[in-house]
């Protein structure tokens, strides 16, 4: 079968300048970006995956590294942190801007800013840019916990929508007021009606759009099925009570359901000290397509293969949900394949249309692509050369 087609995303845009103070390793830097593939060499602890992390800040959620906001400002810095970038949205400028300032009770305070006026949250980014990304921590995600798979999933879930992100958080918060009722006895039921009356919507909301996302992300896959391609394509199915509540039944039907799974389950929780039953257990199960074999059972290459492959996957299904080709941020991902796989690869994104930042070590490692090269070094960023 031929290579998936071009996706026609109705806008593309694109990082022109990424502006950064008191991030991470950098005291202050001003970086102008040219061209759709922008490759980010040095040696390693230089600072390229700190560029790409600030890049992934303007997406819901706490970026590549899931870190605290407390672990970005500059060790020995001013306090706090700024990220700015200027958007080029096919002609169209925007600045964005993301960082932390100190609140009154000592703690952090995030901010957000488009086109230096304050936006209401994070969130608003999502209609000017999306993203997609590969980091080596993702390596062993198939053969990992199930923890870190749910944790992939609801990351495109997010991308697709942004609301879902907050939804996640406020369910987990009022799990954890669920156990700490119950810790105490569960005495007062008519809270915890209230709190798992909530906890059901907020749950029954997560799982349909789970399975929303996992259902698309499947056509997607088979819409874009290559036999021949060096990144084979997978199947993938959903784990989980509420998930399969909430593909069977409508929602209303759905949360009543998973509420009495609550109420009747409050002696159990309760003795094991935690929640055993929802979407917070759930898990995503991959195949190897051509092989007909759970992910986990593939080799490490095999694996690697494949999570490239949803991943391609999944930026097709964002461009074509939001109209917004993704930008790919990719760490390191060159040391991983041979020269054949990374031109499949590059060329895969070229097709969706986003930019691409990637991270490397070597610079030979990109070597026979049309890229913009910067060294990364001691805090510095020296401007890209073209290398065609």
């Amino acid at each position: 079968m031929s290579s998936p087609p071009e996706i026609a995303a109705r806008r593309r845009p694109h990082v022109r300048r990424l502006m950064l103070r008191d991030f991470r390793s950098y005291a202050a830097l001003d970086i102008a970006f040219e061209g759709p593939l922008i490759a980010l060499t040095g040696e390693n602890g230089a600072g390229k995956t700190n560029l790409i992390e600030a890049l992934s800040l303007f997406s819901p959620g706490r970026g590549l590294r899931r870190a605290e906001l407390s672990d970005f400002p500059r060790v020995n810095g001013a306090g706090g942190f700024a990220v700015s970038i200027e958007l080029d949205e096919d002609g169209d400028r925007r600045q964005l801007g993301v960082g932390v300032e100190a609140d009154a009770s000592g703690g952090w305070q995030r901010i957000a800013r488009i086109d230096r006026a304050p936006a209401p949250s994070v969130r608003a980014f999502s209609d000017h840019l999306r993203f997609v990304w590969l980091t080596p921590a993702m390596d062993g995600l198939f053969a990992g916990a199930a923890s870190e798979r749910r944790r992939f999933l609801d990351r495109l879930v997010l991308a697709i929508d942004p609301h879902h992100g907050a939804r996640v958080n406020q369910f987990e918060r009022a799990l954890r007021g669920r156990n700490k009722l119950l810790e105490q006895g569960g005495r007062n039921a008519a809270w915890l009606d209230a709190i798992e009356r909530e906890a059901a919507e907020l749950g029954v909301a997560i799982a349909a759009a789970r399975v929303e996302c996992v259902a698309r992300l499947g056509a997607a896959i088979a819409a874009g099925r290559d036999d021949s391609s060096p990144f084979p394509w997978g199947e993938i199915a959903l784990a989980g009570d509420v998930e399969t509540l909430a593909s069977e039944r409508p929602a209303l039907e759905a949360e009543d359901s998973y509420r009495a799974m609550l109420s009747e389950g409050r002696g159990r929780d309760g003795a094991a000290g935690r929640t055993l039953t929802g979407p917070h257990l759930s898990d995503l199960l991959v195949r190897h397509g051509p092989k007909a074999a759970p992910a986990a059972q593939c080799s490490t290459g095999e694996q690697k293969a494949l999570l490239v492959g949803l991943v391609l996957a999944h930026a097709r299904l964002v461009a074509e949900m939001s109209g917004l080709a993704p930008l790919a941020l990719l760490d390191e991902v060159a040391a991983h394949f041979d020269p054949r796989r990374r031109q499949a690869l590059f060329e895969a994104l070229a097709r969706i249309g986003g930019q691409v930042f990637v991270t490397g070590a070597d610079p030979q490692a990109f070597s026979g692509l049309t890229a913009r090269l910067y060294e990364v070094a001691d805090g510095r960023v020296k401007h890209g050369v073209r290398q065609a």
